[in-house]
């Protein structure tokens, strides 16, 4: 502690609801809530006897209301910075939704300083949907934002192949732009208009609108390829990344 204290170096506690102290667990009957912030408490009362201060707290939990109701309770009783996260939360998909639930909750109450995304997949995956998770709370500008409608009876072309290639192109692009990729041209633009992108399918062809304005009208194998071309002219002026693919895994090298 006196070589952090000299350096100015953090610390962090961080409580793991897997391996709470067994008198903790017995005192309690089990893992909750309670127990965490106690176990968490302890630590910091360590720390402050040996008149150490730059401590940063994360209570960590596989369960999502486990780990949100120890957040809540340590806020109320300590004035430390949070690191959130959801831990062991599992696969990409799996992971991402208990990560976004729970951090979403927290965040979205003021609660939580820091974040981490723990997903059983690349580290890579982990900061982009740190980032994504703070964008849709507005309380970061960076990156692309897709939007993209379910399927339906009016939709005229292979809708989930095309807003996955599209969300695989623009992914690790920096630019904060809203990139839309709708199925049919009734409803598309105009359920879309925030958008600073976008494309609507149709019968053979498909629109290409831009701030709220249809473009133009392409034909349906050139869509993506003309909704690429639009990103890339946006994004120009302020870097030089492209969508191409020896480009895309240069980004992702980058975000490591």
């Amino acid at each position: 502690m006196k070589a952090c204290r000299d350096y100015r170096i953090p610390v962090r506690i961080g409580v793991n609801a897997g391996s709470l102290d067994k008198k903790l667990l017995n005192k309690y009957n089990g893992i909750c809530a309670p127990a965490m912030v106690e176990s968490a408490l302890d630590n910091v009362r360590l720390l402050e006897d040996m008149d150490f201060r730059e401590i940063k707290i994360s209570l960590k939990a596989s369960s999502v209301p486990l780990t949100v109701e120890a957040y809540r309770l340590i806020a109320r009783q300590a004035d430390y910075p949070l690191h959130l996260g959801i831990t062991e939360a599992g696969t990409i998909n799996r992971g991402l939704i208990k990560s976004a639930l729970g951090m979403g909750i927290l965040l979205s109450e003021g609660i939580g300083d820091t974040i981490r995304v723990s997903l059983t997949a690349d580290p890579v995956e982990e900061v982009w949907a740190a980032y994504e998770i703070l964008r849709d709370l507005d309380m970061r500008q960076r990156g692309v934002e897709l939007i993209s409608c379910p399927t339906c009876g009016r939709c005229e072309i292979d809708l989930i192949r095309t807003a996955e290639e599209v969300d695989k192109c623009i992914r690790h692009l920096d630019k904060p732009i809203k990139v839309a990729v709708m199925g049919c041209v009734v409803n598309g633009p105009g359920e879309a208009r925030e958008a600073d992108i976008g494309i609507a399918g149709g019968r053979g062809f498909g629109l290409l609108f831009k701030d709220g304005s249809i473009k133009g009208k392409v034909p349906e194998d050139r869509l993506v390829e003309e909704l690429l071309k639009e990103i890339e002219e946006i994004g120009s002026d302020d870097t030089e990344k492209t969508i191409a693919t020896d480009s895309h895994r240069l980004n992702t090298d980058e975000h490591r």
